[in-house]
């Protein structure tokens, strides 16, 4: 048998490397498709005028379908989340063949996104994937209320930032924080899950000094949405700076940091960050490598701190292509296309986007396996 390899089943990581190890089973052999070669070809040669224009072409598509009834106008500057060639193409190559798409408007953005330091394709971003401790001020520097917490509720996070007329958020953490808690997407930037040894788990997150895991460090150090600084005056005159304004204030910014400080000694606080904090060091797990020990942010001894600019970040749009139970696609007209099956996240995660507009992002998987399965086993497959 013989499979051409072609846009999102390079992506996310773990998919391509489940797909590349059948085929050196030899079960199938793979035919690398020419979109995929054009694309190693540019990340091989990074940037190029081309790849940032198609990037920008595809921020555009995805504008023109933006819920702004839900979410309010789209962002003018985003980051992409995903490689120039998950384009969304096939999405316009099955409506072309008779496909019916729906629910286009229901998205998934996410709201931590940096600026990758070491850029693979055209506007390349890394989500910062977030323990509970960073306090998270909106650009003018307003503390984002509940649930807007860092690891919460991702998509009232995106409304309530869009919802300032700015399009950037920030981070406000200390060296214990970003050594316990960050993680970044991608399989390069997380040895965490890519080590696969508990032994290396923790000497990343444990027994490194005061030093958080190297892809996180190289982030700090070299990442241009990350400043550190030994006080909060300078910190906030250095974000200003980043950000090109004048937005932030530092008296109001230091009042609301204090006021979270003054109740990290109470066992009984009524600060629902550090209510959430408390209850993640329950378990046992995160207390140890993935949360850290609350701790005052303005206390020098805990420094420096750091502040990180936050990009929206694209990701991927959860209505799709419609099929019914066996994955075949639905046409305009309601009938299924004869010979023409949907599965994965080119359908909507199953089905042309059944998770609604407030998905839950864990779910999104068990919908790809499920319409493959029934693809697999429909009895109308010749």
């Amino acid at each position: 048998m013989r499979v051409v390899i072609d846009t999102c089943v390079l992506y996310p990581t773990v998919m391509r490397e489940m797909v590349l190890a059948v085929a050196r089973q030899g079960v199938f052999t793979p035919l690398w498709s020419a979109r995929i070669l054009e694309e190693w070809r540019r990340a091989a040669v990074k940037l190029g005028p081309e790849g940032v224009a198609q990037a920008e072409a595809e921020i555009a598509l995805l504008r023109a379908a933006w819920p702004q009834d839900r979410l309010g106008p789209p962002p003018k500057h985003m980051l992409s989340g995903v490689p120039a060639h998950v384009d969304g193409r096939m999405l316009k190559i099955s409506a072309a063949a008779g496909g019916h798409v729906i629910n286009r408007d229901r998205m998934w953005h996410y709201t931590e996104g940096v600026k990758n330091w070491d850029p693979i394709w055209p506007a390349h971003g890394i989500r910062i994937l977030p323990g509970p401790s960073p306090l998270w001020f909106d650009a003018t520097g307003r503390r984002l209320p509940p649930p807007c917490l860092p690891g919460f509720d991702t998509l009232a996070t995106l409304r309530e930032i869009l919802a300032t007329g700015q399009e950037y958020s920030w981070f406000i953490l200390t060296q214990k924080v970003i050594k316990k808690e960050f993680a970044l997407s991608g399989s390069e930037q997380n040895p965490d899950f890519t080590s696969k040894r508990w032994r290396e788990v923790l000497r990343g997150r444990v027994l490194t000094g005061r030093n958080a895991p190297a892809p996180v460090e190289a982030f700090k150090t070299q990442g241009e949405d990350f400043i550190t600084a030994p006080d909060l005056g300078q910190l906030v005159a250095g974000m200003n700076r980043l950000a090109g304004n004048s937005l932030l204030d530092p008296a109001r910014l230091h009042a609301q940091i204090a006021a979270r400080d003054a109740q990290v000694d109470n066992p009984f606080t009524k600060d629902a960050q550090l209510m959430a904090i408390h209850a993640a060091r329950n378990y046992r797990g995160d207390r140890l490598i993935r949360t850290a020990r609350p701790h005052k942010f303005l206390d020098p001894q805990n420094g420096p701190l750091i502040a990180v600019r936050l990009h929206i970040l694209t990701r991927k749009t959860l209505g799709g292509l419609q099929t019914d139970l066996d994955s075949r696609m639905i046409g305009a007209d309601g009938a299924p296309l004869p010979g023409l099956f949907a599965a994965g996240e080119v359908a909507g995660f199953g089905g042309g986007g059944y998770h609604g507009y407030n998905a839950l992002e864990g779910t999104f998987l068990g919908g790809c396996l499920f319409s493959g399965r029934n693809a697999g086993r429909s009895h109308h497959v010749a």
